[in-house]
């Protein structure tokens, strides 16, 4: 059984198993407290096939600072990396 991480941790069992994995506490804390964690997706397009539009909106959700100055190449990979 997961431990409970109180009210800030939306899916303990998760965040349990991305730590475990060693993703840092806030980005465990972010992919856990997605409303549809856990749930099986794969139908949105790779990055490589989105518009640099579509992934600078992406990275503006997720507050990725420098995004402006960004390139298609270096958004994804400041995606991939947060």
């Amino acid at each position: 059984m997961a431990k409970d991480h109180g009210s800030s941790i939306k899916n303990d069992e998760q965040y349990e198993e991305l730590r475990k994995k060693g993703l840092s506490k806030e980005k465990a804390a972010r992919i856990a407290n997605t409303p549809d964690s856990g749930k099986k997706g794969g139908k949105a397009k790779p990055y490589e096939e989105r518009t640099k539009d579509d992934l600078m909106k992406q990275a503006q959700k997720i507050d990725i600072e420098g995004r402006s100055k960004m390139n298609k190449i270096e958004l994804i990979t400041a995606l991939r990396n947060h």
